[in-house]
Order: structure tokens, then C-alpha cells, then sequence
């Protein structure tokens, strides 16, 4: 005993070495799926809106792109076979994949939304499911961990102006300012509890440093000076070949889309194709095309560089986001009633300063398309304080030839603080030659006191999406 009592208390003194623990490591993001580039797009073929510039980014900055379409685009046209609606959509799907897969782009997510023809965002937000859906872009956004995110403009100009192209812009604005917020759908970023815990997601919180934006309005010089801007007839280094070149290509799989101009464009020779598209009125994309900054979380100038890490000419300071920029309207506090124009352009007025994007183009005058002979709707917004008049007064000047239906004359308010009222008029069809923009003037009156006046210019159009 004496002995194994010697033997034991030489163990205490001197312990037995072993290794040192190595620590062990947590999984990490998964790194297949970093973006530095997030395009959120509404259908197949918006992707190519932004394509030159893709093409730049991806060949010749070693950037990663990812692309996220917001619908499938099974309510848009085929003019290549006869298949339509939840079968279109599912050709469209992998024309987009192949379309994307040209530009060496593999990462492309599609959300539910459900493709809508009106030129109301509104509209749009409402068939989407807007909650799920900006839930389902703040997840990839949490997932790709991009640095920038490019999208449709969120504004209303004469154009395509798709209202589906407006809410891909929305979701994407809303998903840059909510995927870095901890507290919003903050299951996604909860650890699992169990190996196949089918809820909690164990992502992380991640905020992009800078939106940019593109539009569809048919006079893209207004947008000049607003963003950066990039030659699509500059010869890629890596490639060399014209960037609005390598962005044809990957325009082609879109056959149900273009399938004329995509087999015109297939037949001619390069030193043809070259010419046509030095054509502005064949070009598909403007030379430059310049890319609408929308804001930052980094110290950057509207038009410098989008990565100044490659793109030389970066002066580094700040930004001037916030309130006040031009689509500040700004009405007298004490008026008891109000009358302004309604949604969409009431929706975009609030929608610009909750998201510090008042420095984006607007339209000067709100302005739209419609196609000619058709009802046209000026939406109205009246805003009335307690104890106000209750009774007020509508005057609509209509262009010549345009004829008001309803909205004109007295009204009795609810009393509540927000109505809604609806201006409609017939409007006339009219040769081609003859169309130009003109204004419908809405005011009112309570008593013997004004209480706004709004202007919406109307383009007639032989045919456009619906109001």
C-alpha cells in the first residue's frame, strides 16, 4: 500500500501531458453563394436591362453576380410557340437560367410573385403577396451577402412603366434596409435547435452598402449625372468583343420575348450586327447607360464608381441622403383640408422619405402613358382635420376633346381623416401625328377656400399597359 501511495501522489505531482484542445470551428456562411452583385429584376428578360454593365463587372472586375426574379412572367406574351400561363412561366424560368448561365451566372432565385399588366406598383404588390415575397428577397439577401444591390427604379415615367418592374424596386430598397436589421424576420436568423429543425434558419444580419437603379422611361437623358455611367460599345479586355455584344448573346435564349429580332439579329454578319446596333433607333441599350444611384451605407459621390476597388476616379466622400430632395412635397400643416394626388404617386412621396431616397428621379409633373380611347383614372387623396368642413368642391380641366365622367362636383366627406376619390375621363383616340402630353388639372375647394390642385400629364399611346 505503501508502495501504490508513492506511485499515486507521484501522478499529482506530475501529471500526464497531453495534447493542447484544438479549438473547434462553427459552420460558416456558405461561401458558394457570396454575391457582390444582387440583381432583383421582376420577370425573365428584365435581366437584360442591366446586362452590359454585368457583362463589365462579371469579365473584366471579377465580380460575383447573383440574379433574383420576383415572378416568373407566366401572364407575359409568346410569340414563339403556343404554350401560356403556368406553362409560359415554367419556359420562361429556364430561358432566364440559360439566358443568366451565358454570363457565367449560376445563382438565380425566384420568387411568387404573380406577373401583373398594370402600370400601379400597387397593383402589383397586392397580386404578389408583398409581406412573403419581401420576406423570401431578405432571406437571399441575408444568403448571397451582396455588397450592392441593383433593381428597377421605383418611379412613375412614361415608359413601359411596368408596375411590376416598380415593385421589384421596392422589395429590393425594402430588403437593403431590412436584411442588416436584427429584429426584422428575425427567425431567419435564430439557431436551430435540432439537426432538422425545419423553421429557424442560423443566417446572419447583413447590410449591402450601396442600391443603384435603371429605368424603362423612354427619355433616358434625364437620368444623366444621376449615377454612374458605363460605355456598352467599350471593348471588353478579357473578351474582345463590345460589351452590349457579349449582352446580346445572353439575350438569345429569350426566344417566347424576341424571337424576330433575335433570328434577324443571329443572321447578320458581325461587321452588320455592328452597324444596326450603332443604330439609336435599333440599339437596345442607351450609350452610356447610366446606373440611378439610390443611396449608401459607405462614403461614396452619386456618380462615383460603383467599386472603386477596380474603376479608378473615386473621390471617397460622403453621400447627401435624406430628407428635402425633390420629391419632397411639402403642404401647410394648419389647412384643414387637403386634396393631393393618390396612389401610386401618394404611395412613392411616402415610400421616398421612409427609405432616404429623395435625391432618385421623379418626374417633374407626374406624368403617364395610356392607350388612346380608353378611361382615364386621376386618383385623389383628401386629407380633413376634425371638426373641418365636411362639404367640398371638385373642378377637373380636361385637354381638348377628353370627356369627365365622374369625380367632378360636390362631395360630403366621411367623417374620418382620409378619403379616397377617383377622377375618370374619357379620353379620345386620335391620329399618331396628333399625340402629345397633355395635362388634366383636378382642384378643389371647401367653402371659399382652396384645398390643392394636382397635375397629371397624360401621353396617349395606340396601345400601353393598362392604367
Amino acid at each position: 500500500m505503501r508502495g501504490f501511495a508513492k506511485y499515486f501522489s507521484f501522478f499529482l505531482l506530475f501529471p500526464i501531458c497531453s495534447p493542447a484542445q484544438e479549438a473547434k470551428p462553427l459552420p460558416a456562411p456558405d461561401e458558394r453563394f457570396k454575391a457582390d452583385i444582387l440583381l432583383v429584376v421582376a420577370h425573365p428578360d428584365d435581366e437584360g436591362a442591366a446586362t452590359p454593365y454585368l457583362a463589365r463587372a462579371i469579365y473584366d472586375e471579377h465580380k460575383r453576380v447573383a440574379v433574383v426574379f420576383t415572378t416568373r412572367g407566366g401572364s407575359g406574351g409568346n410569340d414563339y410557340s403556343r404554350e401560356h400561363g403556368p406553362a409560359l412561366a415554367d419556359i420562361r424560368e429556364q430561358e432566364a437560367r440559360r439566358a443568366c448561365a451565358t454570363l457565367g451566372i449560376t445563382d438565380v432565385w425566384f420568387l411568387d410573385g404573380k406577373d401583373t399588366a398594370s402600370q400601379n406598383v400597387l397593383n402589383s404588390l397586392a397580386n404578389w403577396g408583398h409581406g412573403a415575397n419581401l420576406e423570401a428577397l431578405v432571406r437571399i439577401v441575408r444568403l448571397t451577402l451582396p455588397e450592392v444591390i441593383l433593381s428597377w427604379l421605383p418611379s412613375v415615367f412614361i415608359g413601359e412603366n411596368h408596375g411590376d418592374h416598380q415593385a421589384s424596386g421596392v422589395l429590393a430598397t425594402e430588403a437593403f434596409d431590412l436584411a442588416g436589421d436584427p429584429v426584422a424576420f428575425p427567425a431567419q436568423m435564430a439557431g436551430a435547435s435540432k439537426r432538422l429543425e425545419p423553421y429557424l434558419e442560423n443566417l446572419t444580419p447583413w447590410q449591402p452598402k450601396k442600391i443603384y437603379f435603371f429605368s424603362d422611361a423612354s427619355d433616358e437623358k434625364q437620368f444623366v449625372g444621376k449615377g454612374p455611367a458605363y460605355s456598352v460599345r467599350e471593348i471588353s479586355p478579357s473578351q474582345k468583343k463590345p460589351y452590349w455584344r457579349l449582352a446580346l448573346e445572353a439575350a438569345k435564349p429569350h426566344l417566347t420575348q424576341f424571337p424576330g429580332e433575335i433570328h434577324a439579329l443571329s443572321a447578320l454578319s458581325e461587321e452588320q450586327l455592328d452597324k444596326r446596333m450603332s443604330e439609336p433607333n435599333h440599339s437596345w441599350w442607351s450609350e452610356p447607360m447610366t446606373l440611378i444611384f439610390g443611396k449608401a451605407t459607405v462614403a461614396t459621390q452619386p456618380t462615383d464608381p460603383i467599386f472603386p476597388d477596380v474603376e479608378h476616379g473615386s473621390k471617397g466622400r460622403p453621400a447627401v441622403i435624406g430628407p428635402g430632395g425633390p420629391g419632397a412635397v411639402i403642404t401647410d400643416p394648419a389647412q384643414p383640408v387637403v386634396l393631393e394626388l393618390g396612389d401610386p404617386w401618394h404611395f412613392y412621396r411616402e415610400f421616398r422619405h421612409a427609405h432616404q431616397l429623395t435625391n432618385v428621379p421623379l418626374a417633374r409633373i407626374p406624368e403617364i402613358a395610356v392607350k388612346d380611347g380608353g378611361i382615364v383614372g386621376v386618383p385623389l387623396v383628401i386629407t380633413r382635420k376634425a371638426a373641418a368642413a365636411r362639404e367640398i368642391e371638385v373642378n377637373v380641366i380636361a385637354p381638348s376633346g377628353w370627356k369627365v365622367i365622374s369625380g367632378e362636383g360636390k362631395f360630403l366627406l366621411p367623417d374620418v381623416e382620409i378619403n379616397y376619390l377617383r377622377v375618370e375621363l374619357q379620353s379620345p383616340q386620335i391620329p399618331e401625328s396628333e399625340r402629345k402630353a397633355d395635362s388634366i388639372v383636378v382642384s378643389g375647394t371647401a367653402g371659399d377656400k382652396a384645398i390643392g390642385q394636382v397635375e397629371l400629364r397624360v401621353l396617349l399611346r395606340h396601345s400601353a399597359l393598362p392604367q
